[in-house]
Parts: C-alpha cells; sequence; structure tokens
C-alpha cells in the first residue's frame, strides 16, 4: 500500500510539471504575439490621420480581434505602396470590407 501512494505522488508531480512546463510555454508564445501585434501596429499607426488614429483606438478597444485583423491588411496595403496615407473615410472603407466578410445565419421558427 505504501508503494502505491509512493506511485501516485510522483505521478502527480509529474503530471504538475507537465501542467507548469505547458502554462510557460503559453505565456512565452502569448508574449511573442504581443510583440509582433505592437510592432505591426507602430509600423501602421505611422500613417493614421489623427481621426483614423482615433478610430482604429476606439476599434481595439471594443474590438481587438477585428483590430488585428486590420492592421495586417493596412500592413499588407503599405508594404505593397497601395497606400501611403490613411484618413477616417478609408479606414471606414476597409472596415466594411471587413464586416461583409460575414455572412449572417437566419433561423426561421414554422
Amino acid at each position: 500500500m505504501n508503494e502505491l501512494e509512493e506511485i501516485r505522488k510522483r505521478k502527480l508531480m509529474e503530471l504538475r510539471r507537465q501542467d507548469i512546463e505547458k502554462a510557460q510555454q503559453q505565456a512565452t508564445e502569448q508574449e511573442k504575439v504581443q510583440q509582433q501585434i505592437q510592432q505591426l501596429e507602430m509600423f501602421v499607426k505611422q500613417v493614421f490621420t489623427k481621426e483614423a488614429l482615433q478610430r482604429y483606438g476606439n476599434l481595439k478597444v471594443a474590438y481587438p480581434e477585428k483590430a488585428v485583423q486590420l492592421l495586417v491588411i493596412l500592413a499588407n496595403a503599405i508594404q505593397s505602396g497601395q497606400i501611403s496615407r490613411i484618413d477616417d473615410s478609408t479606414l471606414k472603407e476597409i472596415l466594411k470590407k471587413i464586416s461583409e466578410k460575414k455572412t449572417d445565419i437566419k433561423i426561421k421558427r414554422s
């Protein structure tokens, strides 16, 4: 019985150690992603007008995932030379195009 308890303790300790390692790895990966987003944001913010920057800030607070998606799209457009300056109206148009990609699902009840 004593040997069985010892095996259980070792197994439990091993599982805890694995959980801690996984948590540390996830935290490291999340930190890397946040750094990449910040770099991308700094790159894109350079071409924003004051109004566009304000709209982006509002978007980032309300819809962080959509803000990251917007950053990727804008960074690609800037790098390819399609956009040199982003004003509020341009940002609105891009946001409309991003939002149009979603399909609405309607359920009819009979």
